[in-house]
């Protein structure tokens, strides 16, 4: 069936065409058997609507909802049919997902259910030219056996495993200035700023050189470089005191995809910039010494090139013994997830508070978190099913 259409529509006109692969009953006798929307309805191959319960919640304020009964999109400026979007979205350019968000075919096994109830998620359209990639991966002929589950799961350290930066990084640094009377500190809005920087004592390098060295400051680069070293040090121990008193919580949902990977045999590791001995003590009191020993950690100076440098993930994979295509990443900064997408990986984004409003177009699936039963966003599966390019960024 799939290639008489193929032969059908290959005798009209290019808008033609496009206009025909963007309908349900097409991709349903093309062999793909379902529609997942970004927003809150899902439509089924043969257009009837279908309301999860509880209700999907679409975090992306870029992303478009659809009617319940009237299958349109309404964009912040003009109305669209959803028919219409996904003929645009067929051309031969992907559309930047700031632009337009809409349901799309994704392969269902019989009896799967493809995203938990509760998802709140926004997921990239599908062009037109990428449906054979979407047929060939529901026929199970990728690079991966239907159903595979990740060789790793890679997570940041602050913010996605801890919101640690507000109330925990910044905190100590303010301390670490005020110990060493250097006349210095970073309220909230500076420090979101200055974590566009990677690493802490390259964010202090980077501050001081643009606004000027305190007077107790070494004159010559190198014992500059020694007094940043020693601030970051004294910073790294008031930051461990706070987690060692557990007044940081792990986020939502954390634990429980660490332990559904661990229990089916996913190597599971921390990449982060953050210093190794934070890291480790994040991992060690939070997620207690079991998880611990069963979780390797790539920290602080172990790479000379810290993110959006992909030098760090390039690292875990190497020492796993995994290849990155079948690695997924979780990050909560524009910063990571270029590193990760630089490493050739999935990369899932879970906004933290500092992170809320930058730009994730290019992340495979954006979340506010994790999230732990009755609200998962996602689960172990979901990140199979990225790597079987159901979803397509």
């Amino acid at each position: 069936m799939a290639s008489f259409i193929e032969n059908l529509i290959g005798n009209v006109d290019v808008a033609t065409r496009r206009l025909i692969l963007a309908t349900p009953l097409i991709f349903h006798l093309m062999g793909v058997c379902d529609w997942e929307c970004s927003c809150r309805i899902r439509v089924d191959a043969r257009g009837h609507h279908h309301r999860p319960s509880p209700p999907l919640t679409c975090h992306n304020p870029q992303a478009r909802d659809i009617h319940p009964s009237t299958h349109h999109l309404f964009p912040l400026k003009e109305t669209m049919s959803m028919a219409a979007a996904a003929a645009a979205a067929a051309s031969s350019t992907l559309l930047r997902a700031s632009n337009i968000s809409v349901a799309r075919p994704v392969p269902v096994a019989a009896g799967q259910q493809l995203v938990p109830s509760g998802v709140a998620c926004c997921i990239r359209t599908v062009s037109g030219r990428r449906a054979a990639a979407v047929r060939a991966a529901a026929a199970g002929d990728g690079t991966a056996p239907a159903g595979a589950l990740p060789a790793a799961l890679l997570f940041d350290c602050d913010g996605v495993l801890v919101d640690t930066e507000k109330d925990g990084h910044r905190i100590s640094f303010n301390e670490t200035f005020a110990e060493e009377e250097l006349g210095v500190s970073w309220d909230v809005e500076l420090y979101g700023e200055l974590l566009k920087i990677g690493g802490g004592k390259e964010r202090m390098t980077a501050y001081f050189n643009q606004t000027g060295w305190p007077a107790k400051a070494p004159k010559t680069d190198e014992q500059r470089k020694e007094f940043i070293a020693s601030l970051h040090k004294r910073k790294t121990e008031l930051f461990m005191a706070l987690i060692e008193k557990k007044l940081l919580p792990l986020r939502p949902g954390v634990q429980r995809l660490i332990d559904e990977a661990l229990g089916k045999a996913v190597k599971v590791a921390v990449c982060s910039t953050s210093n190794e001995k934070a890291v480790s003590a994040i991992v060690s009191y939070l997620l207690g010494p079991d998880r611990a020993e069963r979780i390797t950690i790539f920290a602080g100076d172990v790479v000379p090139r810290k993110k959006p440098d992909p030098a760090i993930y390039i690292l875990a994979a190497t020492t796993l013994g995994v290849d990155p295509q079948s690695c997924v990443v979780v990050e909560d900064s524009t910063i990571g997830l270029a590193a990760a997408k630089a490493a050739g990986m999935k990369c899932i984004v879970t906004k933290s508070g500092y992170t809320a409003e930058e730009d994730f177009e290019t992340a495979d699936a954006v979340f506010d978190c994790i999230g732990d039963p009755p609200e998962v966003r996602f689960d172990l599966d979901f990140c199979a099913n990225l790597l079987q390019k159901q979803y397509v960024s």
